[in-house]
């Protein structure tokens, strides 16, 4: 799975074990729910990284909880296209 796909799957078990839909997200992150669902249906190929600390912000998360998963500690390298 490519970093993108980890980056929505991840955002969707965070939102489950917070209760939130993107809609609550986005609310409390600061950011437009379209930003979010870019993020989480595939047309933001590539969330910044301030985009993704927002989220955090509004989960109550670190970055570092954010990417502390064996998912990410197993992603291989990105094709450039």
């Amino acid at each position: 799975m490519d970093t993108q796909k980890q980056v929505a799957l991840r955002i969707q078990q965070l939102c489950a074990a917070h209760g939130y839909n993107i809609n609550s997200l986005a609310r409390k992150s600061g950011i437009p729910p379209t930003t979010v669902k870019n993020i989480l249906y595939g047309t933001s190929r590539n969330p910044g990284v301030i985009t993704i600390k927002l989220l955090c912000d509004g989960l109550g998360i670190s970055l570092y909880d954010f990417f502390d998963t064996d998912a990410f500690k197993t992603v291989e390298l990105e094709d450039i296209e």
